[in-house]
């Protein structure tokens, strides 16, 4: 069994701005929604049979009462905020398991999906679909892979440390040091990827630093890391067979009428006939 956790606000973002790049700014209201049903119907198409999508419900977590630069949801087009949403009704109309997060983020709950996961015997591969760089912690050898959908790369953990220079357990260290621009918090000023790697290589992880390494700053590198650092203890399913996709709902009829996405309602329906004769989705 192989399965497959999609970062859903990544998605939705992703198809915001690579539709509006087509339509000049007139894309239809919720074009981004139907663009991530379809993505999520492709992978189904193409044998996925297990597989979980996590969200933002909103972008604030606990992580904003740790460092007041965190990012937060300003700035955000009001268009694509307003699809956040519907986003979650519509994949759990379509049978989906979503993981709407409010306290948490997406990439924490993708996280714990995956230590989930990994812990059942049945599961022979986990897939976390995200480019983040801190889902790179996530990775397991080749067991917990990480799938980057623009570049097309699946990274295992030897991948994770051709990229970084480190192992997968040391990406919070690592991002503790460079810093995060996308999450907000800048690092530790003078260190860059290749100085953390080599500091990383060779003390280990921040709090075996000597002393004399960072200094009165490895206190706020030790709180970078707490805010890199993804959690994996969210209780979101029980059995990886919650995780199963046996067709839409009785409601979606309704849900893709209101997304004036006839077309999608076809393909769904035609996949969830098809879904029990499925072969894995192999990566």
């Amino acid at each position: 069994m192989i399965v497959h956790l999609v970062d859903g606000t990544y998605e939705l973002f992703r198809h915001f701005y690579g539709l509006r790049r087509f339509t000049d700014g007139k894309e239809r209201r919720f074009g981004a929604v139907t663009g991530v049903l379809n993505t999520v119907l492709q992978m189904i198409g193409e044998g996925a049979t297990h597989l979980g999508v996590a969200t933002d419900h909103v972008i604030e977590s606990f992580r904003n009462e740790l460092w007041s630069g965190y990012k937060t949801g300003e700035g955000i087009d009001p268009a694509l905020l307003a699809q956040f949403e519907p986003l979650e009704d519509a994949l759990r109309a379509m049978g989906i398991p979503v993981w709407a997060m409010t306290e948490l983020e997406a990439d924490d709950a993708l996280a714990s999906a995956a230590t989930i996961a990994s812990q059942d015997s049945r599961v022979q591969k986990t897939c976390i679909w995200t480019p983040d760089k801190d889902l790179a912690q996530c990775v397991r050898e080749d067991r917990i892979v990480q799938i980057d959908r623009r570049s097309k790369v699946i990274r295992d953990a030897d991948g994770v440390r051709a990229k970084f220079g480190v192992s997968p357990e040391l990406i919070p260290d690592y991002l503790a040091l460079v810093g995060d621009a996308a999450d907000g918090y800048p690092g530790i000023a003078g260190i860059g990827p290749k100085g953390a790697a080599s500091l990383l290589t060779r003390y280990g992880a921040i709090e075996l630093f000597p002393s004399q390494v960072l200094g009165e700053r490895q206190r706020l590198a030790l709180l970078f890391k707490v805010l890199a650092t993804l959690r994996t203890d969210a209780k979101l399913f029980v059995d990886v067979n919650e995780l199963e996709w046996r067709g839409p709902t009785a409601g979606f009829p309704a849900l893709c009428e209101r997304l004036h996405a006839p077309d999608l309602l076809a393909r769904a329906r035609g996949l969830g006939a098809k879904s029990a004769t499925f072969l894995p989705l192999r990566v």
